[in-house]
């Protein structure tokens, strides 16, 4: 089993925080990009043995600016070489600017069971300081018409800790969204990437850098206000409420193997054949025109493969499993590490325990995983986390009682 994430490189423009890796192209040749995708997928889909591809997920750039026929392609090519269940979860990211109604139902008559839309904003300055094509309106109407087309199905990202931006006003976008917004909302934090326009707009003293104790704020009231309005933190960005969880996300989180394919994605999986039984990171080539080149040449455009050793993958687990509500438990533990249990790795340890008393973290018989208050600082628990995980793999003496 795994999920599959089709990176579309193309956007219209690169907005003013963004180092993803995009293209702003005079013309796209969608013919040829359609085609490779659709070899790449083929290929990693041998190449790995999966058999069923649980979910999919459009993401870019800015796919809603493909056509739904290649979206189709893809979604045929994958059906054909491997089982992709008919109730699979596919996730097509949207800015409003490039996705009409009549657009959007063409998506979904392709395949597309699921939007992400990119509002970030109902604020017009905070929209144009961002780079964004699209309006406050604009959003509101691309959302109302996705909700028509996809009930219950439609998620909005919303940006926090913007340069200037105060926590009352924020809080009083995040009301107005509630009255809007479907079932799925990410609440992000702004971080600034250098070689951004707005880094460098930061660095020269034209805007005022964000406040981190403002955005700490922001999120922890934000939080708050959707946990009154019905909807579960599964996931340190994520909240849902009507069990419309991000299965895709979810196998991230989960550690389940990943295939990426297009211009610099990223995939965790295991490949067959060779004798291997070793998990690799891999990444495609970045720049389109040469993966496209690599696609047609050698079947895939893999750039790089690093095979992930035991504890790197441990360090996996425990990092993106303590991001979700759920946490680790033994059961999921025990998949990746039959030996040590959580709490030979962390029951007798004096920091770990001081987290625990402080009512951070919890250990117990379901297994590890933070606490309402702990999901707010994760960074800061993995800090004592991650190197007591190494320390214990390093020492690795097992307890004979499964579970701890």
């Amino acid at each position: 089993r795994a999920a599959l994430y089709v990176h579309w490189p193309y956007c219209e423009k690169r907005c003013s925080y963004c180092n993803f890796n995009k293209y702003i192209p005079r013309g796209v040749e969608e013919a040829a990009m359609q085609k490779c995708l659709v070899t790449e997928a083929q290929t990693l889909l041998r190449l790995s043995g999966v058999q069923r591809v649980e979910s999919v997920f459009f993401g870019g750039g800015t796919p809603s600016l493909a056509s739904p026929h290649t979206v189709a392609a893809v979604l045929e090519a994958v059906a054909q070489t491997a089982h992709l269940p008919a109730d699979s979860e596919v996730t097509l990211e949207a800015n409003p600017t490039s996705t009409p109604g009549s657009r959007l139902a063409e998506f979904g008559a392709a395949g597309v069971n699921r939007l992400s839309i990119g509002l970030q904003s109902l604020d017009n300055t905070e929209l144009r300081l961002l780079g964004r094509t699209h309006s406050a309106r604009d959003a509101l109407r691309t959302l109302a018409e996705a909700r028509r087309l996809f009930p219950g199905r439609v998620s909005v990202d919303f940006m926090l800790g913007l340069p200037a931006q105060q926590v009352g006003p924020w809080l009083g976008q995040l009301q107005e969204l509630l009255h809007h917004c479907d079932d799925h909302l990410s609440l992000y934090q702004l971080s600034l990437e250098r070689g951004t326009a707005l880094f460098a707009q930061v660095q020269q003293g034209a805007l005022p850098a964000p406040d981190p104790e403002l955005a700490a704020e922001m999120y922890q009231r934000g939080r708050a206000v959707l946990r009154e309005a019905g909807f579960r933190q599964y996931e340190v960005s994520n909240f849902a409420r009507n069990g419309a969880l991000s299965t895709h996300n979810w196998t991230y989180w989960q550690c389940g193997q990943y295939l990426g394919i297009g211009p610099g994605a990223h995939g965790r999986f295991m490949p067959q054949g060779a004798g291997s039984h070793t998990r690799e990171a891999r990444i495609q080539t970045l720049e389109p025109d040469n993966w496209m080149k690599e696609v047609m040449m050698f079947g895939h455009g893999t750039r790089k493969r690093v095979p992930l050793g035991k504890l790197e993958l441990l360090e996996e687990v425990l990092a993106l499993g303590l991001r979700t509500d759920v946490g680790i438990t033994h059961q999921h533990w025990q998949q990746f590490e039959p030996q040590l249990t959580l709490c030979d790795m962390f029951g007798a340890n004096k920091e770990v325990q001081e987290l625990l008393e402080q009512g951070l973290l919890q250990l117990d018989h379901r297994g590890l995983r933070c606490s309402w208050e702990g999901l707010a600082v994760l960074d800061s628990l993995l800090l004592t986390l991650l190197p007591q995980l190494q320390e214990a793999w390093q020492q690795r003496t097992p307890s004979p009682v499964p579970g701890g």
